[in-house]
């Protein structure tokens, strides 16, 4: 029995929510979490929480956006209910998968074509040799290359504009210019008092303004200049920062979370913040489940997760393969077409897929035809998060997986039914655990001891 402490359940997962309450023997926290008819979230805690330690536990399965302000609204009740603390528990973190990165992950090419550089020449691209007796020295420019001209092929001159070159009033640097005033204007102007000539001066100095400029659209050569690279995202949200922000403003002082797509979301807060492991998990399943499993091969559907599955791979003593995907489409109807090569050796083995998210489970599925396609006898797949959206359950259905192994960090009810092949693991026990130490000021490091 743990004293002074309020667990509530948002809608997300109230399953989970209750197994938790059963294992560490309190009740559940009466709360009324609906909606009006307008749409709008309404939140009331009927419990009394002045002084307590509250624990939210919210997933971010589902309606993501609906689960996320049912979240917040939770956490803001509590703290005007003079909590003494409020901890948000997220077995799913929403927008997880949304990294502040402004390139996309598209892999390194499969194939590379070679490059022919004259050896006689000198590019902006080319590389030197390193200097060393008995190399003969790299080309480079002489005193007779026109810089400029070589450098307009890449970017603009400073002093032209469409061909057109700078005035005097322009040439800010010049003799003749405006940093040395215009004779016939500003200094007859405050000497003699010409007001002709002193009206003409700021004509002179703006008449030529704004045509130098990289923002005006009446010359939309210099909009066109810079040219994004292939890789790079224009606009991005930041989605990841702004989650954060949200449960901080909020009024959260502590946030518990399983299994962060990017460890690098952990950066993002200014409170603390733990993330827990499924891993041991999956580790006994393996040890349980599998026969003669230290002949099997750990396979990693990306690179992504290569860090993620090596680690049981080591701790197991099994041997590891990785399956790289190249994302390079040669056409925008490709766009979903990635070409997928392993790297390892399958063949007459069982293969054991790490992933830590399933969303629409394309990628898990084409790892498990390539790994039968090169020999594998059996395909299980390991995962810690099994959203399953859209057409993901059939996908797995109809794909070459026997075995499929989640945990229950978002509802999976639904999900068992439609698909035989599906083993759902419990972590109500770990966050169970992580509560009642948190609470108790203890330390967590024991849940993040693998073996």
């Amino acid at each position: 029995m743990v004293r002074n402490i309020v667990i509530l359940s948002g809608n997300s997962h109230p399953s989970l929510a209750e197994s938790v309450c059963n294992m560490l023997g309190v009740p559940s926290g009466n709360r009324i979490l609906s909606k009006f008819s307008v749409g709008e979230t309404r939140c009331e805690i009927q419990d009394s929480v002045r002084g307590k330690d509250v624990f939210i536990i919210q997933s971010g399965g589902g309606s993501v956006n609906d689960h996320l302000i049912e979240l917040c609204i939770m956490i803001s009740a509590c703290k005007t209910g003079s909590a003494k603390r409020v901890t948000a528990v997220l077995p799913l973190f929403p927008y997880s998968r949304q990294p502040d990165l402004p390139y996309n992950k598209v892999g390194a090419p499969l194939s590379k074509p070679p490059t022919e550089v004259p050896k006689d020449k000198y590019t902006f691209e080319s590389v030197p040799a390193t200097p060393a007796p008995g190399i003969v020295k790299s080309a480079s420019f002489n005193r007779e290359t026109d810089l400029a001209r070589v450098m307009s092929k890449t970017s603009l001159s400073n002093g032209m504009t469409n061909g057109l070159a700078r005035t005097g009033s322009e040439n800010y640097f010049s003799g003749n210019g405006s940093a040395n005033g215009n004779a016939n204007g500003t200094t007859n102007g405050s000497t003699n008092g010409d007001t002709s000539a002193t009206q003409n001066y700021p004509t002179s100095t703006h008449s030529r303004a704004g045509s130098y400029t990289t923002h005006d659209y009446e010359n939309p050569g210099l909009i066109s200049t810079f040219q994004a690279k292939p890789g790079y995202k224009r606009w991005v949200a930041q989605a990841g920062t702004l989650v954060a922000d949200l449960l901080t403003c909020a009024g959260a002082d502590h946030v518990v979370a399983l299994d962060l797509h990017d460890p690098q979301y952990q950066g993002f807060f200014d409170i603390p913040m733990d993330n827990l492991y499924g891993r041991p998990l999956l580790k006994r399943y393996i040890q349980q489940n599998i026969p003669d499993y230290k002949e099997a091969v750990v396979v990693s559907p990306d690179a992504g997760g290569a860090k993620r599955a090596t680690a049981i791979a080591d701790s197991l003593g099994m041997d590891f393969a990785l399956i790289h995907k190249e994302r390079r489409p040669t056409r925008i109807t490709d766009r979903q077409n990635a070409t997928m090569m392993l790297v390892g050796n399958v063949a007459n083995r069982v293969c054991i897929l790490v992933d830590d998210l399933a969303d629409t489970a394309n990628t898990i599925t084409r790892a498990a035809k390539l790994v039968r396609k090169e020999g594998a006898t059996a395909v299980y797949a390991l995962l810690t998060h099994g959203v399953f959206s859209g057409d993901a359950i059939a996908r797995i259905n109809a794909s070459a997986l026997d075995r499929v192994v989640v945990t229950n960090s978002v509802p999976q009810d639904e999900h068992k039914r439609m698909c035989p092949k599906l083993d759902v693991l419990d972590v109500a026990p770990v966050f169970a655990e992580a509560i009642r130490r948190i609470h108790h000021g203890e330390s967590i490091s024991v849940l993040f001891q693998y073996d």
